[in-house]
């Protein structure tokens, strides 16, 4: 079921032949920034509670009760990115992804401006839980036009490039929580500060970003990019029964990568949302040095999420396992001198940090480009909403709840044996869809 209003933009007559390459070069152009722009919006207003973690634990919360508030969002947003992807695939990318992201940077407001928000355990994950809910938006409506005006053949690279919206937004988190402060001098501004500026770019989105080609009076992209012509069928609207039973539920390839993203965000949000806490707590880190680390672990992913893409796209021929597994392999080294590290040495504390921020986010990118290759385009959200239930169900929820109460029952020792423990599973899980991918690939 979904609202009327978001039913997909209608196709328009063909127009002229000589204007199909300018308008399609043009608006290639701006659909690509408007979900690039759009998608950086909805990380400034996703992960602000782990930086007011620090706060709320000196107001007499603890480590699990705070992981446990966290874990709403990640929850919330498992649930949201397979099920709002499979209402993505039915709807219009402009119109869903600008309401999703309105909806997110208003919760976070609410946060931030009425003392209630942080009153609770329970009002605090409630919050999260439909902030969440919201930010499942986004991912969705990313892949359905990246599917619709970017073909197969140039995908793993424009991914690449999109994917490190994930790091333009999530690392202005820390800058703009010091500047936040500065301003307002209050810590809810964390929450506050980056709504606003998220209400403005759900705006510029919505400007730039157009459904698919064929609403715009274009054919669609493999005729474009000459590589075949496309059948009716190909370019028909599917049911959501049919996206799950004929593409989703029996590919046993999309089973694996989805197991194998559970560990991916273990990692990922494992060593970031606890990053500002286990920095104060244990290395002697100062709120400004703890924001500019999470600054700088983010930032780092830019460069190797590109070089992950170009990998491989021309090092490895269209194939995704091999990357993973590369950049995973030294995941886990850096993981190993980022924990035994001792105390005091914050150079070497700060340059693990962005090393893991470094390599960690191309396997996050490759497993949905991954996910996006192993079906038709018209199931393209569902697809990746699935791989994305089970990293968010499983590897964040983990990293925030169950790492909480290990770190208080156990120490940060026990949370580092679960992150090097999630690494070596990753790399198991990927080998065993090398097979299938030389296989998907000599079809091609």
């Amino acid at each position: 079921m979904k609202l009327s209003f978001l039913d997909p933009a209608k196709h328009q007559p063909l127009i002229q032949e000589q204007k199909i390459d300018p308008t399609y070069k043009e608006l290639r152009w701006k659909v690509f920034l408007g979900i690039f722009i759009g998608y950086a919006g909805y990380y400034l207003v996703r992960k602000n509670f782990s930086l007011a973690i620090p706060n709320l634990i000196e107001e007499g919360y603890s480590k699990g009760d705070l992981g446990l508030a966290l874990s709403g969002v990640s929850i919330a947003y498992g649930i949201s990115k397979f099920l709002m992807g499979n209402v993505s695939d039915r709807s219009d990318a402009r119109k869903f992804l600008t309401l999703g992201l309105l909806l997110s940077a208003f919760t976070m407001i609410l946060m931030g401006f009425f003392p209630f928000a942080t009153s609770s355990i329970a009002i605090m994950f409630s919050l999260l839980f439909l902030n969440g809910w919201f930010q499942g938006m986004g991912w969705p409506a990313c892949g359905r036009v990246m599917v619709h005006w970017f073909s197969k053949k140039e995908r793993g690279v424009k991914m690449s490039i999109w994917n490190v919206a994930h790091n333009v937004g999530g690392g202005l988190i820390g800058p703009l929580a010091i500047l936040g402060l500065a301003f307002f001098n209050d810590w809810h501004s964390n929450f506050y500060f980056p709504g606003f500026i998220a209400l403005a770019i759900a705006l510029l989105a919505y400007i730039l970003i157009r459904d698919t080609p064929q609403s715009c009076g274009l054919p669609p992209i493999e005729v474009y990019k000459n590589e075949g012509e496309v059948s009716p069928e190909a370019e028909k609207e599917l049911s959501a029964k049919r996206i799950f039973l004929d593409y989703v539920l029996f590919n046993k390839a999309l089973w694996f990568i989805a197991v194998a993203n559970v560990f991916v965000y273990l990692v990922r949000y494992g060593v970031l949302d606890w990053a500002p806490t286990y920095l104060k707590e244990v290395k002697g880190f100062s709120m400004s040095e703890s924001g500019w680390a999470y600054f700088a672990y983010e930032y780092a992913g830019i460069p190797g999420t590109l070089l992950c893409g170009w990998l491989s796209d021309k090092v490895f021929n269209g194939r995704r396992v091999p990357a993973t597994i590369v950049y995973m392999f030294f995941v886990l080294i850096a993981v190993l001198v980022y924990w035994k590290n001792p105390p005091g040495n914050p150079m070497i504390d700060n340059i693990s940090l962005i090393v893991i921020g470094f390599l960690i986010y191309g396997p996050v990118m490759l497993i949905g480009v991954q996910a996006l290759d192993l079906v038709p385009k018209k199931a393209a959200g569902t697809a990746a909403g699935f791989t994305g239930l089970f990293g968010y169900l499983g590897g964040s929820v983990f990293a925030n709840i169950a790492i909480g109460y290990i770190v208080d029952a156990w120490g940060w020792d026990g949370g580092f044996y679960v992150l090097v423990m999630a690494c070596v599973l990753t790399i198991f899980l990927s080998l065993l869809t090398w097979k299938d991918e030389i296989k998907r690939l000599s079809t091609i």
